[in-house]
């Protein structure tokens, strides 16, 4: 009897119907039309990038302390790297670029909100370390003026001429990532080896979670992981082929996909385990989760892409949109205000998702950027 009642507990796992229906769909295209494979792709996507999430947790207790926190640190977002990858293959590069900003305002803002709020309506004050909180707070701030350096070269030097050129543009790009990349390896240090006293709440927090999962073998945890992976990878590649004829249908901009739909899809499985972890009174866990995945998109999945995009014969800058610029900084800064005193409450939340659904609305309405030429 326990058992059924499990199976019938709301779980994201339910969406992993979709996985066969996006197959039946790639392979039958009469039975749907292209949006249909976008949207079940997209779906699909949401429980994989879980059961990678959790595979890699399962590696990472067996393997201790640092192995596994690097582990962590560099498949946290694997699930979106994935599909940025994809999506730069097929020289989809203003997808790519908006799923970076997407995913650091919509891990602060979406996440962070939707964790406190839910949190608060369960206790009235929630707190949290607020030294660690700081400490990504302020990598953030860097990562922030780091993404913002190519969009206001770009604004400053297109109108001079003689001075601009695309090359130049990249060039830049490469060597801010280069730096961004060189930083987070300083965070993982500090984190996993300097200073890990400081994350020791928010370690214990997870460790706890981790033990009423139950545990995995290794062999297990790596085979889920590599099933995942190929399954994620197939379903990244449907869900890119079928963007363009979707956006077009539903009546969206490249930039809304990238910041808003691309950036939910591959982070929606962390989403959820950061309001849960919120909802258990551990803030810390659930802060470490969210400011954290966007800490990573900045320092390290934005830098891979960087270089990889070369490879692949795409090469791809850092410059944004003015927009979404400002929402990156608007975002970083208000998470600098609600780490300050170390405790939260609901209405921080409310407050949180508001600016959210503010640059949604703002990014809906925006018309799409003019290519040059």
């Amino acid at each position: 009897m326990p058992r059924s009642r499990s199976l019938l507990k709301p779980s994201l796992n339910w969406l992993l119907v979709f996985v066969p229906v996006a197959i039946v769909l790639r392979i039958q295209p009469q039975l749907g039309t292209e949006t249909a494979l976008f949207i079940c792709s997209s779906l699909a996507v949401i429980p994989l990038a879980g059961w990678m999430g959790r595979a890699t947790e399962k590696l990472a207790a067996h393997l201790g302390h640092g192995i596994g926190g690097f582990l962590n640190a560099s498949f946290g977002n694997a699930a979106e790297l994935i599909i940025a990858l994809m999506a730069l293959s097929k020289g989809l590069t203003g997808v790519v670029k908006a799923s970076i900003t997407g995913s650091i305002i919509g891990n602060i803002l979406l996440v962070m909100g939707a964790s406190i709020l839910g949190g608060g309506l369960k206790f009235a004050e929630q707190r949290f370390n607020r030294t660690a909180a700081r400490a990504w707070a302020t990598s953030l701030t860097l990562a922030a003026i780091a993404l913002t350096i190519p969009t206001v070269f770009h604004v400053t030097a297109a109108g001079r001429s003689g001075v601009w050129s695309q090359a130049t543009e990249q060039k830049l790009s490469l060597a801010i990532a280069a730096v961004l990349f060189a930083t987070y390896a300083c965070v993982l240090g500090f984190e996993l080896i300097t200073h890990k006293q400081l994350y020791a709440v928010t370690l214990q927090d997870g460790g706890e979670d981790r033990k009423e999962v139950g545990g995995w073998s290794v062999s297990k945890s790596l085979l889920i992981l590599i099933v995942a992976t190929a399954l994620v990878v197939l379903m990244s590649e449907f869900l890119v082929s079928a963007v363009e004829a979707a956006r077009t249908a539903l009546g969206l901009t490249e930039l809304f996909i990238g910041v808003i739909v691309i950036a939910v899809i591959g982070n929606a499985a962390e989403h959820s385990t950061a309001v849960m972890m919120a909802m258990k009174n551990k803030m810390s866990l659930s802060l470490g989760i969210a400011v954290g995945s966007s800490l990573q998109i900045a320092l390290f999945v934005a830098p891979v892409l960087v270089f990889c995009s070369y490879p692949i014969g795409t090469p791809m800058d850092l410059e944004f949109t003015l927009p979404e610029v400002v929402a990156v900084i608007v975002a970083v800064q208000l998470i600098f205000q609600i780490s300050g005193d170390g405790e939260t409450n609901w209405l921080e939340g409310v407050q949180l998702l508001s600016v959210y659904l503010i640059l949604g609305i703002l990014f809906f309405y925006l018309p799409e950027r003019a290519q040059p030429g």
